[in-house]
């Protein structure tokens, strides 16, 4: 479970009572995808055929564009999750990272679920004396991406919801 129990009124939108504007919904669906694509090639070595979670990355960013409604983009979302039931390791968590970026269309806080289902991909690739080091590659590689107007948002909620993510955002 990588949500928290009381959601955090930083990541509702303004019209539903919180605090996020749209600009920022946006953007952490957009980084958010950039984390899922990253590792996406752990998913398509082994289901090349299987286009879900590579559909789901495409629809986060047509929904940030404003082209497509939220319930198609998080409908994509549970596709990518499904593509992951019969796998395991680096593609099970790559696809599981596609699925959380397309969801936070819906729920902005699953943008954390994306990133640290990409970090346990890149982990589950490499061997064991390796995992804690190309983990926190990739954390700094998703760091470096962080979008300026989200960027102490996006630390802060790693911060909190660390213990949730695995202590993958160690780094």
């Amino acid at each position: 479970m990588i949500l928290p129990r009381d959601r955090d009124p930083r990541f509702i939108t303004v019209r539903r009572g919180g605090y996020l504007t749209d600009t920022d919904h946006r953007l952490l669906g957009l980084w958010a995808a950039d984390c899922a694509e990253h590792v996406l090639h752990f998913f398509e070595a082994v289901k090349p055929s299987d286009l879900r979670p590579r559909r789901a990355i495409e629809q986060i960013r047509t929904w940030a564009r404003g082209e497509i409604k939220m319930m198609e983009c998080r409908a994509a979302g549970g596709h990518a999750m499904a593509a992951a039931r019969d796998l395991n390791g680096a593609a099970r968590f790559a696809a599981y990272a596609a699925g959380q970026a397309a969801v936070v269309a819906h729920v902005a806080a699953h943008e954390l679920g994306a990133a640290a289902y990409a970090i346990k991909a890149v982990k589950a690739s490499v061997d064991k004396s390796e995992m804690d080091e190309m983990g926190q590659k990739e954390c700094h590689w998703q760091r470096e991406r962080l979008p300026t107007d989200i960027r102490e948002l996006v630390l802060d909620d790693q911060r909190l919801r660390n213990h949730l993510c695995w202590f993958v955002f160690d780094c």
